[in-house]
């Protein structure tokens, strides 16, 4: 669910909650209002959050020599460093 959706779903939940003033048999146009609000926050909440991490990358810059990297051995002559990109014109996943 985008963002979008879940602003569009929390809009649409308002109105039936707060706006509508009309009965069906059996279904209660306010709680189903409520429902789609509760839905749109989470698909918010989780979009927020996707949207987030997708966009943080790890990339990992090594100078070798000619002694390899061993976890027994950490001071073999090679550095390594580690840093964290952020892309924000990526297109979404």
């Amino acid at each position: 669910m985008t963002i979008a959706g879940s602003i569009f779903l929390i809009m649409l939940g308002a109105i039936l909650t707060w706006a509508v003033e009309f009965d069906l048999a059996g279904v209660d146009i306010n709680v189903v209002g409520v429902i789609l609000m509760l839905g749109g926050i989470a698909g918010l909440l989780f979009g927020i959050w996707r949207m987030a991490n997708m966009r943080r990358t790890a990339a990992v810059s090594r100078t070798d020599t000619v002694t390899p990297v061993t976890p027994m051995s950490p001071v073999d002559g090679t550095r390594t460093q580690v840093y964290e990109e952020r892309r924000y014109d990526d297109p979404m996943a």
